[in-house]
């Protein structure tokens, strides 16, 4: 494995395919058509792989606070990824999609915040593994029964109160992880209020992987997160909590273990407004 152990190649999961340790999951997702990713999925997935959707499994109904999508239920995942084979310090998850690691990031931040460190993404995700000439199939991966217990870690997610309460302090650094234009406050396309927490600065995420979604080399990772390396804690939000994980990622690969997920995101700091 490269990255660290934080991301696998193609081939490396190619030569895994049948490993019994190893656990596939198809993350693939559209913010315009929530139905599409399932469709994609049920069509033509990676031998093996188990599906898991953005709104109905990776996060909670949306509520008068909390954002666009509110983290998931901690038990009803947990019987979801036991149901896929997932056991507890064992199996190694495989988290893919077709997004540039937008909501494959999501899951392999869940399953961290959930005490699962073996977890890792496909690096360029559905397309890579396609462009390698691997097989596909649209056989359904029948239920395995895993012991998923899941171990929260609550350092790694901070709320509303929080953010307002430390985003000023000096050692404190507030991250943005929508595209420029968002940040600035240009275009707003899903949420009522446009802009950004004062004090944030943008990284969009878009950047930590190039145009195939292929992720830059751990070096460049490095450069990026070069001001902030100094930072006690990096509070890191977008517009609901899905694309600051490839962020968080990103910190990671950077070697920079002090990020923490504003779980609610700008959706969530406008419904106080």
């Amino acid at each position: 494995m490269n990255n660290t152990q934080i991301v696998v190649s193609p081939t490396w999961l190619f030569e895994h395919l049948h490993d019994p340790q190893v656990v596939i999951i198809d993350c693939r997702f559209s913010l315009a058509d929530p139905q599409l990713g399932k469709q994609q999925y049920q069509t033509s997935h990676i031998p093996n792989a188990h599906y898991l959707d953005l709104n109905q499994d990776l996060s909670s109904p949306v509520g008068k606070h909390g954002g666009r999508h509110p983290l998931p239920d901690v038990n009803q995942l947990a019987e979801k990824l036991s149901a896929m084979g997932v056991d507890s310090q064992q199996s190694l998850v495989v988290a893919y999609d077709d997004s540039r690691l937008a909501f494959a990031s999501r899951l392999w931040w869940l399953l961290r915040y959930l005490g699962h460190q073996q977890v890792v993404v496909l690096d360029g995700g559905f397309t890579a593994w396609q462009k390698a000439g691997y097989a596909v199939t649209d056989v359904i991966t029948p239920v395995k029964i895993g012991n998923f217990i899941p171990q929260v870690n609550t350092e790694m997610v901070v709320d509303f109160q929080t953010v307002k309460i430390r985003k000023d302090l000096p050692q404190v650094a507030l991250v943005d992880s929508r595209e420029g234009d968002r940040y600035r406050g240009e275009r707003e396309p899903i949420d009522k209020i446009a802009g950004h927490i004062p004090g944030a600065i943008n990284y969009p995420w878009q950047e930590i992987t190039d145009s195939s979604g292929c992720l830059l080399s751990t070096s460049e990772h490095s450069q990026r997160w070069q001001q902030l390396q100094t930072a006690e804690e990096i509070i890191v939000y977008c517009g609901s909590g899905v694309t600051a994980c490839v962020n968080l990622l990103s910190l990671e690969l950077a070697k920079i273990h002090t990020g923490k997920l504003y779980a609610g995101s700008w959706s969530d700091w406008i419904s106080y407004q």
